[in-house]
């Protein structure tokens, strides 16, 4: 590794702060600041890049990056306003001798700088706040609070210790001083409540009752909902101080890993769903099409059709849709006949009819974006999704 690490890194890293305040990413002048100051590189040793190859069970390919293997492309990527995945299946990688990866579900990364920014700003955090981060990761986004915040109004937690040991390593070396502790985002962090500020980089199925009593009346709380459909909506809720909290979800599609005790389980093979359900069929009012499709329309409606089955999950075949509830043990397959889904369904949900039922009240009341329902949370703990023109939707419990 070059000796002038630094020198590059801080060339870079202006430049990119330069682009993101021309994308409009930091209007405030203290973030972009942060942004200037704090050096990502110290946080992603290594990472892994999609290779664009699939190996013969057709898995992707993930190439791992580092400053030795290949200094330019390591300190470029680092100061990229891009995703740096850090590890997967929970196996964290030894960097030193670091090999391949073939398939595998993201655990840990250093999100994109433009969104994390965003998410502290969505927050609104500033001067003054204690803040409660769920989600240490890489620990970069924790030295962007620390930098704007000073490291005593500052906690992270992570489930992961191996995670937060590389990050601490990497937050202290560069003289920030944060609360930090290995702990399960489900349950906050009570020694350090309560807080001005929640933000959480993970979803969760629904918003976990701990964090809504370590935040103070009128805090606010910045999470991502998320699902086993992987439907995904940004929502803000201020608290009412009585167990109570309501906020709106937030435009635009963004998506978090799931808090690793929220994870969809595993179902086995669709094929033994299948294979019990009954010959009798019925065409399909919806295309499933309406929920998979790569769209920013699709994003809100997997959201929507999700609170509607909470324990479904999907998976494509080939041509043909399932859905199965591990749950009930409910199950729905789609298959496509002559420009129109069939669809047969059995068990004590009627998953797709579900859904469709979703489907149709969103297109009558004018198919409206996520910014305009509200959450409510009232004070049995009860989590509603609200909309002038819809039926309510309810949250699965914590």
């Amino acid at each position: 590794m070059p000796t002038d690490v630094d020198a590059d890194a801080a060339q870079l890293r202006s430049a990119m702060a330069k682009a993101l305040a021309e994308n409009g990413v930091l209007a405030d002048p203290a973030w972009r600041q942060a942004v200037e100051t704090v050096p990502r590189h110290h946080f992603v040793p290594g990472f892994y890049v999609p290779s664009g190859t699939r190996d013969e069970q057709g898995l992707t390919v993930w190439e791992p990056v580092t400053a030795e293997m290949n200094y330019g492309r390591w300190l470029a990527a680092a100061y990229s306003d891009t995703t740096l995945i850090t590890q997967f299946d929970g196996d964290e990688p030894d960097w030193k001798a670091p090999h391949a990866r073939h398939g595998g579900a993201p655990t840990s990364s250093s999100t994109l700088p433009s969104l994390v920014v965003r998410m502290w700003e969505d927050a609104e955090v500033t001067e003054g706040h204690t803040v409660l981060e769920i989600g240490t990761g890489t620990g970069y986004s924790t030295a962007l609070a620390c930098e704007r915040l000073g490291s005593a109004d500052v906690t992270s937690i992570e489930v992961d210790a191996r995670r937060l040991k590389q990050a601490a390593s990497a937050l202290f070396g560069l003289g920030y001083t944060p609360t930090l502790a290995v702990a399960d985002g489900l349950y906050g962090y009570w020694p350090q409540a309560p807080f001005d500020r929640i933000v959480a980089a993970c979803s969760f199925r629904a918003v976990p009752p701990a964090l809504l009593a370590q935040i103070r009346p009128g805090g606010k709380i910045l999470l991502t909902l998320s699902g086993w459909l992987y439907g995904y909506a940004r929502v803000l809720l201020t608290a009412g101080g009585d167990g109570t909290a309501e906020g709106p979800l937030l435009p635009g599609t963004v998506s978090f890993m799931s808090a690793r005790t929220h994870a969809a389980p595993v179902f086995g093979n669709p094929a033994h769903w299948a294979a019990d359900l009954p010959e009798k069929r019925r065409t399909a009012r919806h295309s499933p099409e309406r929920i998979t499709a790569a769209t920013e329309e699709t994003f809100h409606l997997r959201f929507l059709a999700q609170c509607a089955v909470p324990d479904a999950q999907l998976v494509t075949v080939g041509d043909v849709v399932h859905l199965v509830d591990v749950v009930t043990g409910s199950a729905a397959v789609l298959n496509p006949e002559g420009g129109r889904w069939e669809v047969h369904e059995d068990g004590p949900v009627r998953l797709w009819e579900r859904i469709e039922t979703v489907l149709d009240a969103y297109d009558e009341a004018g198919r409206p974006g996520p910014e305009t329902f509200t959450l409510r949370i009232d004070a049995c703990g009860g989590q509603n999704l609200r909309h002038l023109r819809l039926p309510g939707l309810m949250l699965p419990r914590p």
